[in-house]
């Protein structure tokens, strides 16, 4: 197999910016992190592990990049280095436990913690896609019978009442202009083209910080779904925590990874301010209490924090926090995907029934027409 050197001095360098640029399933990612940690428990070192779990994967980038990442760590290069290269399969939250993981020494450990959160966000989606099967098949079936109407019915109805010189009801009237601007190819394709630009500048601004940042504020600050997405972050971030604390790692360097392994800008900030106090002398209770964005925690958790500072357990008490984090994450997404049908139906509902009665406000005046 080619080394690192090799790969590097290769002149086909078009394949190494689509590994870069590679992304794999999150099943893929699930499987290799249940694979890793049994061969790693089974004393089977780790740039080895990693090339026979690319050999048993499907060809394909996923593979190309495990066979890479084999050879960079064979090369010298750390693990969470190594899979860093490759941000659209490893995300910062993977490198962050990984890098735990190393400062730990208790790599398989981590891993079961990472396929555990990969298992429960692949199981919310899948929970989530679940909910909305009903409402999409519903939707669809309601698009088809509207543009029936639209295309096909409506029209005779405006040819009569135009015949009879009435004018229809305000509410068909803008659906007939709605059905007419469709219907117009040079009305649809200028409609197209400012839709396409809109859907641009959206897609554009949330490349940048700003747009990042404001999609994760709306992630924590959102009803019911705000609640889920802390419950996971703080769910990640306390059993990290605490098992990096029980192995003997120190707090500060526990904190600065914990910090890497958040995805949420917020989140970010609040770890990052929280280390700089512990850095300059605060308690850890105290450093969390006066972080930037320290309302996203419940007051019960630097309590908690408090209580195990004291009594020099912090570690168990992470683990206990971690518990109770993760309850109320399942509970929380209970209640999303719980809303979600209802809520779909509900709205789907309301569109389609001001549609069936602007449709049918002409039919019940047509005999009062028809008879002038």
């Amino acid at each position: 197999m080619p080394g690192l050197l090799d790969s590097l001095l290769s002149p086909n360098t078009d394949a190494a910016v689509n590994c870069a640029s590679a992304k794999a399933k999150q099943s893929d990612l699930v499987l290799f992190a249940n694979q890793l940690s049994v061969m790693l428990s089974s004393g089977v070192v780790l740039s080895e592990a990693v090339e026979a779990i690319a050999a048993q994967t499907a060809p394909g980038p996923f593979q190309t990049v495990l066979f890479e990442v084999s050879d960079r760590i064979q090369a010298g290069e750390s693990f969470s280095v190594a899979i860093s290269a490759y941000p659209k399969i490893f995300n910062s939250m993977f490198v962050g436990v990984i890098e735990a993981s190393e400062a730990s020494g208790k790599m398989p450990e981590m891993l079961d913690v990472l396929q555990g959160y990969l298992e429960s966000e692949m199981d919310t989606k899948k929970q989530v896609q679940g909910a909305l099967v009903y409402p999409a098949i519903m939707l669809v079936m309601a698009v088809v019978a509207t543009a029936v109407l639209l295309f096909f019915v409506l029209p005779k109805f405006t040819k009569i009442y135009e015949s009879r010189g009435q004018a229809l009801p305000k509410l068909t009237q803008a659906l007939v202009n709605f059905s007419k601007i469709a219907g117009d190819a040079k009305s649809a394709s200028i409609t197209l083209i400012v839709l396409g630009i809109l859907v641009g500048g959206v897609i554009y601004a949330l490349r940048t910080e700003w747009g990042q940042k404001a999609v994760d504020y709306l992630k924590l600050h959102t009803p019911i779904l705000g609640t889920m997405f802390i419950d996971s972050i703080m769910t990640r971030s306390t059993r990290i925590m605490a098992t990096m604390l029980n192995t003997g790692v120190t707090l500060l360097d526990t904190l600065r990874i914990v910090e890497k392994s958040c995805d949420n800008r917020f989140f970010k900030t609040f770890w990052s301010e929280t280390c700089s106090r512990v850095e300059s002398g605060s308690q850890f209770s105290e450093a969390m209490a006066f972080a930037s964005y320290s309302e996203l925690l419940s007051p019960a958790t630097i309590q908690m924090i408090k209580a195990g500072e004291k009594g020099g357990n912090l570690g168990p008490v992470c683990e206990k926090i971690s518990s109770f984090y993760d309850k109320r994450l399942k509970s929380s997404i209970k209640a999303v995907t719980t809303m979600i049908e209802p809520l779909m139906i509900t709205i789907m509902g309301a569109v389609i029934g001001t549609i069936a009665i602007a449709l049918l406000l002409p039919v019940f005046k047509i005999s009062t027409i028809m008879s002038h």
